[in-house]
């Protein structure tokens, strides 16, 4: 089975570690998919890392921009962004 995860704030880390970890041992193939809205250390590589995650396939690279007030893309491209990771993999 294949299976994709789609994390980009810490709760969802939490989450998805143990879930991941138990699909993994089960053999089945996961897809992690990060949102990118967090992108320094402290708000998400250091939850792949302390939860022994492996490193995403994919990242939406959605951020944040002062100048959009907060938004990085226009509605709608986020969903694009995210079909356009999965196709890419399948």
């Amino acid at each position: 089975m294949k299976v994709i995860t789609i994390v980009g704030a810490r709760p969802q880390f939490i989450k998805a570690a143990p879930v991941g970890k138990a699909l993994r041992e089960a053999g089945h193939q996961e897809f992690i998919l990060h949102t990118g809205q967090h992108y320094d250390y402290g708000m998400s590589q250091v939850f792949f890392e302390g939860l022994n995650m492996p490193e995403p396939d994919g990242n939406l690279r959605v951020g944040s921009s002062r100048t959009t007030g907060g938004i990085s893309s226009a509605p709608g491209d986020d969903r694009k962004k995210t079909g356009s990771a999965l196709y890419a993999e399948d």
